[in-house]
């Protein structure tokens, strides 16, 4: 059995898929289902069991898993209780973690391109304790992945045992179905697509800054796609372990991401530049690129779909369509 933590989520639910798709039903997911539709993206999909996290623990005794996919965490950039971020997002993965040493488990784990901070030191996936020292993150998700990446690297550098096989995965801006229960954590593509569709005005930051102008704040877009092919493979190549950012490796602004899903419509673009609040100017990120030579070096060689298809897949197959699940 394959345990997916968060596996209701954005992310979790496309690996759920896909491992679906690729003859696996014999998966438990770990997750809390709300009031947000989020069963809704596992709707289609075919299930050992759901296990709510507080019940994990004894779910786990006497338990024989093939892997932990562990995606499960509140990723919320804006998430202000402290308390609460550290026991999900650190204390939690800690405790699983220690599970599969002592289960000889493979572990597969979320981290984030948050851990990067404002970008200063640059988006190498470094596994160096002095690079790992040098990042800044700049919100409390930010930390709570950059500590437990911190945990993870420090056993590994002391020799001490961790699973036969852990990888932690930085993953940078994703984008796809199944991210609509997120609300202001979603893609601006998803939340700015019906006012495409219906010609309204879809508006975007000015620059406040010289030398970009207004809409050329970049990021690496990803689709979601793209990042559950490196998990596939990552199950599939087992000798594989390290912290890896999981990235396009070029950086897209939001202007051509907009632009892409008008394309993809046959639609004209109709785009207005406000004002950035002054409350997030000082940090707002302007440009985020990931190096993606630590995981090719690793031996994936999968690729990474281009902005302009990855938005048509995601616009005709999904946003423009009656059922936008996947």
């Amino acid at each position: 059995m394959l345990l997916v933590t968060g596996g209701a989520g954005f992310i979790g639910s496309n690996i759920v898929a896909a491992l679906n798709e690729a003859g696996r039903a014999d998966i438990a997911v770990c997750d809390v289902l709300g009031d947000s539709g989020k069963w809704r993206n596992l709707a289609k999909r075919q299930l050992a069991d759901i296990v709510p996290p507080a019940e994990l623990p004894a779910w786990l005794n006497g338990r024989r898993l093939d892997a932990v996919i562990h995606m499960g965490a509140i990723s919320e950039t804006t998430a202000t209780d402290g308390d609460l971020v550290i026991e999900t997002n650190f204390r939690f993965s800690l405790r699983l973690l220690d599970w599969c040493t002592a289960h000889a488990v493979p572990f597969i784990y979320a981290s984030s391109a948050a851990t990067y901070g404002d970008g200063a030191q640059g988006f190498a996936d470094d596994p160096s304790p002095s690079a790992l020292k040098a990042l800044r993150p700049m919100n409390l998700y930010g930390w709570s992945k950059h500590l437990f990446d911190m945990a993870v690297i420090d056993r590994a550098n002391r020799g001490e045992k961790l699973p036969p096989q852990w990888a932690g995965l930085k993953f940078f801006n994703v984008f796809g179905p199944n991210e609509y229960h997120k609300g202001t954590m979603m893609s601006v593509l998803a939340r700015r697509f019906d006012d495409i569709k219906a010609g309204r005005v879809v508006e975007l930051f000015k620059s406040h800054r010289d030398g970009i102008v207004d809409g050329d704040q970049r990021r690496d877009f990803i689709y979601v796609d793209d990042v559950v092919r490196v998990v596939m493979w990552l199950l599939a190549t087992p000798s594989v372990s390290g912290l890896f950012n999981v990235g396009t490796g070029k950086a897209r602004s939001f202007k051509d991401l907009m632009l892409s899903a008008y394309t993809s419509l046959g639609a004209a673009p109709n785009i207005r530049y406000i004002d950035m609040p002054v409350s997030i100017r000082d940090s707002y990120q302007y440009f985020t690129q990931s190096e993606v030579n630590r995981l090719q070096r690793a031996g994936y060689n999968g690729g990474f779909t281009a902005l302009e298809e990855a938005v048509g897949l995601y616009v005709k197959g999904y946003l423009n369509s009656s059922d936008r699940y996947r």
